[in-house]
């Protein structure tokens, strides 16, 4: 059976236009992760990613991780409520241009109000660095993605379809 996935892509390209979502819940705190440490991208894609079908990545050997996690443009963002991992985002900066590449909150945490607090975090750090900050979801991610990057004020620039084997 063959499935069809609508995916979108978002920018913003001010900071003035994002309207943040201010911390839902005490004892929450965004920490950089260490640049050696790829067991927590690794740990947040396949956590997260089995809820929205992530599959790229899954075939990645320790070495494939090391390599990414190592690229002086990426940076990784963990919450945490007290020691607890809630979520976590992925920025690529290219010049002046940020990529959220992945962003998830896990399952647990889903419906607290964490996903909007970290997304406007997320936006806040990639405008320290870069002008204009995108990032694509699809019909496979959770459902109040894409309605959360719009609300912090990314705009649709892009929509296209793919068609896939169902897994």
């Amino acid at each position: 059976m063959i499935e069809k996935i609508e995916r979108y892509y978002l920018e913003i390209d001010s900071i003035n236009s994002l309207n943040t979502k201010s911390i839902p819940s005490e004892n929450l705190t965004i920490e950089e992760a260490k640049k050696n440490n790829f067991d927590l991208n690794k740990f947040f894609y396949k956590q997260i990613g089995k809820q929205h079908q992530w599959v790229d990545r899954l075939i990645w050997q320790d070495k494939n991780w090391i390599d990414y996690v190592s690229k002086k443009n990426l940076k990784t963002f963990i919450l945490k409520q007290n020691n607890d991992y809630v979520g976590y985002f992925e920025l690529i900066f290219d010049k002046d241009i940020c990529e959220i590449a992945y962003f998830g909150i896990l399952k647990e945490y889903i419906g607290k109000g964490y996903g909007g607090f970290l997304l406007s975090e997320a936006l806040k750090i990639g405008f320290k660095n870069a002008n204009r900050i995108w990032v694509h979801t699809c019909s496979l991610d959770h459902p109040n993605a894409i309605e959360n990057y719009k609300s912090r004020g990314m705009k649709v620039f892009k929509t296209e379809i793919l068609k896939r084997k169902a897994i």
